[in-house]
């Protein structure tokens, strides 16, 4: 071969595949080494070495120090020569590959659809075909050959013959890269996204946080008629998004993170790492969210264990753990004021810290405290089995009432019939006066102490309560439009309204268990009308008990945005340190 055309092919190899040439020359002169050594038939002892010219192309080669003449060398030398470059330059395109994207880790791609393999799909990058595993996918989307695939470089890693890229659209790192591509205060550090929660393909939930006095974090990632976050949401197949104002204090910020859902209370138990959130009982739905989808994204957003209770469950679970250790001797009358300062509201939080936690704590006899958590353990198992009947006792309610409404009645004619069958038993030790049981928060405030933040209207204004900038749509509108729950949603929420006139109490309607406990709000059975709602005309939606609101233009530009306002709650002087994060 030509020594100039040697030179010109080891350039057009190099540029193609992106590879070093000085790496080409030196897997040629190996590959030499390697045919001489075939064609004299060496042993490992014998020492052969190759030398290529950089700059002329000339190839010498030397037995022991003696030259060789390469046209002595015949066919079989020049074939395992020719095996030993392809499997060295595949090897450099490999490590090629393999530095490229390592140094993108993180960064969003863009790439073509080729095909599913397994469930996975295959992405061609450039000149690398990426791996997006079935996990990393979001639910129910599908891409066909040749459609544009943006995704996140999640992984890269050598395998045995090929670099292995594996790509997400799931992870919630994407929705930052996202918003630093749409949002440029975002991408130059005015804005900052503190935290962030997703549940793929349904929706997500970020805290910002502006840097800059003089911009608006919600309204800078929203946009002009939420033409930025729009974008954001088409390219995710309509997740929802919701934008929440980050605020140091705990107590806030997840009041920020449940919206729209308004709060009345809220209760943190540092030792716990839980929130306890008071709602009343028109809120309950909103705040806990399709299947617990709200609850549980702003528990995962805040880092905190969060558990909804309506007034009435709240002080039910106060008087109980009142009524177990005020009959104990030796127990003061403001010890439970004391313990619901710190976030205990339950024998069951009782005995969950335990007696060393008490003693230290509260400064008390560690005998005295031992007795306390025995009797809270005791009064505990009690409970746990009235809450088991209470749920048996909703589930054959559900059922009742959906039997009948399948049957043809409305949802208000079901539940009237229900309860004129059933009528309501008090418990013991409750009024039989349905008014005296209905009475708010008897034991809120006194036992809210410094862990707990009261939310009011006035103290809390909703997002909407400040003008959209440059002619931009209110944002509260946004948020009736498309909040945590769907327009069905606000119809179960009306036909609950509808029960409540009837006298069934809402409670009894409601998906959440007795205790709030997030853990459970994903089951579709405890849906009172029987699992997951329709979807329906808002007409029709109306006409069946539905909220007038459900009118509202679909077209929205902002459909499927819920911003949550700064909040901007004073909180009292004697709960400032207990409301920081632990």
């Amino acid at each position: 071969m030509n020594t100039s055309e040697l030179l010109r092919l080891i350039d057009t190899i190099a540029r193609d595949r992106n590879v070093d040439p000085e790496l080409l020359f030196v897997d040629l002169e190996q590959a030499m080494v390697s045919a001489a050594k075939k064609h004299y038939h060496a042993d490992e002892e014998e020492d052969f070495a190759c030398k290529i010219d950089r700059n002329t192309g000339e190839i010498n080669v030397w037995r022991e120090q003696d030259p060789i003449d390469l046209s002595d060398m015949g066919r079989i030398p020049a074939q395992t020569a020719k095996q030993v470059m392809i499997q060295r330059f595949r090897e450099d395109e490999r490590d090629s590959v393999f530095e490229e994207f390592e140094t993108r880790i993180g960064d969003l791609a863009t790439g073509t659809a080729q095909r599913y393999e397994g469930g996975a799909l295959i992405v061609q990058i450039g000149r690398a075909e990426g791996f997006m595993p079935r996990r990393e996918q979001i639910p129910g989307e599908q891409h066909q050959p040749g459609e544009r695939v943006r995704c996140l470089i999640l992984d890269v890693r050598k395998e045995t013959n090929q670099v292995k890229i594996v790509l997400s659209r799931a992870a919630p790192e994407m929705i930052r890269r996202l918003f630093e591509v749409e949002v440029p205060e975002v991408a130059e550090r005015i804005i900052e996204i503190k935290e962030m929660a997703r549940e793929p393909g349904a929706r997500t939930k970020i805290a910002v946080q502006s840097l800059d006095s003089r911009v608006d974090a919600v309204g800078a990632c929203v946009g002009v008629r939420g033409s930025r976050i729009r974008n954001i949401v088409d390219e995710l197949g309509g997740e929802k998004i919701d934008i929440v104002r980050w605020h140091e204090s705990s107590q806030v910020l997840i009041a920020n993170a449940l919206k729209p859902a308004e709060v009345v209370e809220i209760s943190l138990c540092f030792e716990l790492g839980r929130a306890t959130v008071v709602v009343h009982e028109d809120q309950l739905s909103l705040a806990i969210g399709k299947r617990g989808q709200n609850v549980r994204l702003a528990a995962r957003l805040t880092n905190w264990d969060v558990d909804i209770l309506t007034p009435a469950e709240y002080t039910r679970s106060i008087d109980t753990m009142e009524s177990c250790l005020t009959g104990l001797e030796g127990v003061e009358d403001d010890m439970t004021d004391r313990l619901a300062a710190l976030g205990i509201i339950s024998v069951m939080d009782v005995e969950e810290v335990g007696a060393e936690w008490l003693t230290e704590q509260l400064e008390m006899d560690p005998g005295l405290a031992a007795v306390m958590v025995a009797a809270a353990s005791e009064k505990a198992k009690v409970v746990a089995v009235e809450q088991a009947a209470d749920k048996t006792a909703s589930e054959k309610k559900r059922k009742a009432i959906s039997a009948m409404i399948a049957g043809g009645q409305d949802p208000k004619a079901a539940a009237e019939a229900w309860a004129a069958a059933n009528p309501p038993k008090p418990k013991p030790g409750e009024p039989s006066d349905p008014a005296a049981a209905a009475e708010p928060l008897s034991h809120s405030v006194s036992h809210a102490g410094e862990g707990a933040i009261h939310a009011t209207d006035e103290e809390a204004p909703a997002e909407g309560g400040h003008a959209a900038p440059d002619g931009g749509i209110n944002p509260a509108d946004a948020a009736d439009a498309e909040g945590p729950v769907d327009p069905a949603e606000r119809a179960d929420v009306a036909g609950t309204e509808e029960a409540v006139a009837a006298g069934v109490a809402p409670s009894e309607l409601d998906a959440g268990p007795p205790t709030g406990d997030v853990s459970n709000l994903a089951d579709p059975d405890l849906n009172p009308l029987g699992g997951e709602p329709e979807d329906i005309e808002a007409t029709e939606a109306i006409q069946q008990g539905g909220a007038a609101e459900m009118l509202a233009d679909k077209t929205d530009p902002l459909q499927g945005v819920v911003m949550s306002d700064p909040d901007e709650m004073e909180l009292p002087a004697s709960s400032e340190a207990s409301a920081e994060k632990p």
